[in-house]
């Protein structure tokens, strides 16, 4: 027989090789949200996706946020979930090739008595072998369909790690935002105490002439006190607010963080034009990734029902066989092949591949619900961010003329109160409502910078060759 004629059946099998692909055939779920996004007058040049570089301004920010990519405990936990999925892709390709293994062995051997009958057996013996283990072929996709899982798997990973950095940018860039606001309500709450000991000091003469009484001179005094407390607070929470970006950035801050840490002007870019179409959500990392686990779970069910065929494996080798080992050096020595193919044919295992595969579909069937459940997630953070974009200028307009008119008052009740025409429970009211009015203004200046930043997460996307300019 022909050496092509040997070949003839394990080319053959190898061509027959993953003819067969029983997964269920893939379509994209149509997408259950609106197709226009809830947005009253859409920008002409609205954007589709957004990058962080593109809404902040600030370049201590800037330089922050790239740190915490470098530091981040929890990114570098999600980049080693990437290396992982990358090395199970690696392991799911080698069951496409067969496995190659090399053996040899020599023996040494003599007998005690020269008669003996058998002793031919305990003569010497080397041998050599190259060969292939069981060898499977994968006629009905069972390796190719767990293949394309271990391979949506490790993009979904991917996926996975580009939503963490989108996260980690903007909760970095949020923590920001809040130590600024607190640091500006902690100043607030500063000058108000200083203004209240003024008062004090004021009531306390008038009382001493007999012009204010003893109730004018305890409020003041509580007004003093609770102003103090207030700033003590705010102390602690503007050390919490740093503890907090400490911990995201993922080691110690710059020292002159505080100095830079500003609320207005905004460290981020506070009107981001955004366009009418829906679609844009379907390139959003996590929504990726939400159908990269579909595709995978899609996979796994044709891995499942491959399950119920027979399985082809070849096993097979060709070495050498001789006496003494130096024979095989001396070219003394028998040369030779096997080929040994096997077939398994499932016949009863008590429900263990039917159990498999209602494990899969349904699997499938949480992965199809989670991927829809993500883009119903994005929708709504992009509508509610859009609602607030739409209203967010007239409150601060009407805040700013809030704390404008009550700053007045409480400086007319001021006067008043130093020319005798009222008492001081009239100034603490007017300054409880400026003071209210300005806090109020604080609050509404973050919540537009976070409004942007939660725009931000909600339609971001995150550019892979920045990725590759810095070295991740």
């Amino acid at each position: 027989m022909s050496r092509q004629k040997y070949l003839a059946a394990p080319l053959s099998a190898l061509v027959l090789t993953g003819c067969v692909n029983l997964a269920p055939d893939y379509e994209r779920p149509i997408a259950p949200v609106p197709t226009g996004l809830p947005i009253s007058e859409p920008s002409v040049t609205g954007v589709s996706t957004l990058a962080w570089q593109d809404i902040v301004q600030s370049g201590e920010l800037r330089a922050l946020i790239d740190l915490s990519l470098d530091q981040n405990r929890d990114l570098r936990t999600v980049a080693a979930t990437v290396e992982v999925a990358r090395a199970n892709l690696v392991t799911s390709r080698s069951g496409f090739w067969p496995t190659f293994t090399g053996s040899g062995s020599a023996q040494k051997g003599g007998t005690f008595r020269d008669d003996a009958t058998y002793s031919s057996s305990f003569g010497d013996s080397t041998s050599a072998q190259i060969g292939v283990s069981a060898w499977e072929l994968d006629f009905f996709g069972r390796i190719r369909n767990t293949n394309d899982a271990a391979l949506q798997t490790y993009l979904a990973s991917v996926e996975g790690e580009r939503a963490t950095k989108i996260s980690l940018v903007a909760s970095v860039a949020e923590a920001w935002l809040k130590l600024a606001a607190d640091q500006e309500l902690l100043r607030l709450a500063e000058q108000t105490a200083s203004s209240q000991n003024e008062s004090l000091d004021l009531t306390q003469a008038l009382f001493d002439a007999g012009t204010a009484s003893e109730i004018d001179l305890r409020r003041a005094s509580a007004s003093v006190a609770s102003a103090q407390a207030q700033a003590a607070e705010f102390r602690a929470t503007v050390r919490r607010d740093l503890n907090t970006l400490r911990y995201l950035v993922g080691t110690d801050l710059p020292p002159s963080i505080e100095a830079h840490v500003e609320l207005t002007p905004s460290p981020v870019v506070l009107d981001l034009p955004v366009g009418q179409t829906s679609s844009v959500l379907l390139r959003r990392p996590d929504v990726i990734q939400a159908e990269r686990n579909l595709l995978a779970a899609n996979a796994n069910i044709g891995a499942a029902r491959a399950a119920y065929f027979p399985s082809v494996s070849l096993t097979g080798g060709a070495g050498v066989v001789g006496g003494e080992l130096a024979d095989l050096f001396e070219g003394d020595y028998a040369t030779g092949w096997t080929f040994a193919p096997s077939v398994s044919v499932p016949i009863f295992d008590f429900g263990t591949k039917r159990g498999n595969l209602d494990a899969a579909r349904a699997n499938a069937d949480a992965a199809l619900a989670a991927y829809e459940g993500t883009i119903q997630q994005a929708f709504r953070e992009v509508a509610n961010a859009l609602a607030v974009s739409e209203t967010i200028s007239s409150r601060l307009d009407a805040l700013e003329q809030l704390a404008d008119d009550t700053g007045v008052t409480f400086y007319l009740s001021q006067e008043r109160f130093k020319s005798g025409l009222d008492d001081y429970l009239t100034v603490l009211d007017a300054q409880r409502e400026n003071y209210n009015a300005q806090q109020q203004l604080i609050l509404a200046n973050l919540d537009r910078g976070l409004n942007s930043l939660a725009l931000y997460r909600a339609l971001a996307v995150w550019d892979a060759s920045l990725d590759e300019a810095s070295g991740d």
